[in-house]
């Protein structure tokens, strides 16, 4: 996790570092719906392996998303929102809103 002295003095700056670019936002969209594997994100998310699991080691360091690992064989892992990462959906239901009217206009 970041410590206060590494994050912007702008608070949407802070929110943009933490959640800015668009696969991020695409693992909290399908995490605020329910806890996913890996593979089922790959479905859903057009990008590769390593970049996918690049973003969710981020966004768990960030202290955004939880990783639970089941022992299994073979083993198995699953994804969550955590309690902070779970305050974001009223920001991405604002986004989302804005998108929709945005488009409406075009």
């Amino acid at each position: 996790m970041l410590t206060k002295d590494e994050l912007p003095e702008c608070p949407v700056a802070t929110t943009v570092k933490l959640i800015g670019n668009k696969w991020k936002l695409l693992i909290i969209r399908n995490l605020m719906s329910s806890p996913q594997r890996f593979t089922e994100m790959l479905k859903t998310i057009p990008v590769s392996q390593k970049v996918l699991t690049d973003n969710l080691r981020a966004l768990e360091k960030d202290g955004l998303v939880c990783r639970e690992v089941f022992a299994e064989v073979p083993p198995r892992v699953v994804y969550s929102l955590s309690q902070t990462g779970e305050t974001l959906e009223p920001v991405l239901d604002a986004m989302y809103d804005w998108g929709m009217k945005y488009k409406s206009t075009l």
